[in-house]
C-alpha cells in the first residue's frame, strides 16, 4: 500500500482521521513559520492534554471533551501562526498566493468539492469533500496534499530563487461533523484577514474563496 492511499486513519506528529464522506477543514503552514520554542510549547501541551484524555473511561464524555481540547489547542496554534513575528512569509507575495489560489481551484472537480479558502502570509485554511474515484474510495487527503504542496513549492521555489522545502510536513486536518459545524468553520475561514487586521470584510481579501458566496 502507498502511503498516498486512502486510510481511514494514520499518525505522524499529529493523528489524522478521513471517513468516507466526510468534509474536512485542513490547515497547512509553511516550513520554519512558528518558532521552535513556540512549537515544543504547543507540542507539550498537546501531548498533556491527550493523557488526560487517556484517563476519561466513559467513551462519550471523552470525545466530547476531546472536542473541547482539539479547538481550544487549535485556536492557539493558529493564533500563534498570525501573530508571529519570525519565519517565512513568502504568500504574502501576490505571485506566490495567486500559485496557491491557482492550484486550489484546479483540484476542485479533480480531488475534491471545494468550499473555502483563506491564503495567509505563513499558512491556508481549506475547507473540502473528497471526490470518490472510481475505485470506488474517496480520494486520499494525503494523495491531495501530497499534489498540491509538491506543485506549489516548485513554482514558490522558482519565483523565489530558491531551494529546499517550501511546506511543512505536518498538516492540521479535521473531520467537520454536520451542516452546522460546516458553516461555522466556512466563517472562521473567511474571517481569518479579517482577524488578522488585513481587511474589514473577508470580501476584499483577494485570497479567499467561498463557493456559496
Amino acid at each position: 500500500m502507498s502511503q498516498l492511499d486512502y486510510k481511514f486513519f494514520y499518525r505522524r506528529s499529529l493523528p489524522h482521521y478521513q471517513s468516507p464522506g466526510a468534509t474536512l477543514f485542513v490547515t497547512i503552514r509553511l516550513d520554519g513559520s512558528l518558532p521552535q520554542a513556540v512549537l515544543m510549547e504547543l507540542q507539550a501541551e498537546a501531548q498533556r492534554v491527550e493523557e488526560a484524555l487517556a484517563n476519561i473511561v466513559d467513551p462519550e464524555a471523552r470525545a466530547a471533551q476531546a472536542d473541547v481540547e482539539q479547538r481550544r489547542l487549535f485556536g492557539r496554534w493558529d493564533r500563534a501562526l498570525d501573530t508571529t513575528n519570525s519565519g517565512p512569509y513568502w504568500l504574502r507575495q501576490p505571485e506566490i498566493a495567486q500559485v496557491a489560489s491557482d492550484s486550489l481551484h484546479y483540484l476542485d472537480g479533480r480531488h475534491y468539492i471545494l468550499d473555502a479558502f483563506s491564503i495567509m502570509s505563513n499558512h491556508a485554511h481549506i475547507v473540502f469533500q473528497p471526490i470518490l474515484q472510481a475505485d470506488g474510495l474517496y480520494c486520499p487527503l494525503a494523495k491531495t496534499m501530497h499534489s498540491f504542496k509538491l506543485y506549489t513549492a516548485r513554482r514558490a521555489n522558482i519565483i523565489l530563487g530558491r531551494t529546499g522545502q517550501f511546506w511543512h510536513h505536518e498538516r492540521y486536518d479535521h473531520e467537520v461533523r454536520n451542516e452546522a459545524e460546516r458553516l461555522r468553520i466556512v466563517q472562521y475561514v473567511l474571517n481569518n484577514p479579517v482577524k488578522a487586521g488585513l481587511v474589514s470584510d473577508w470580501r476584499d481579501w483577494p485570497w479567499t474563496y467561498c463557493r456559496l458566496s
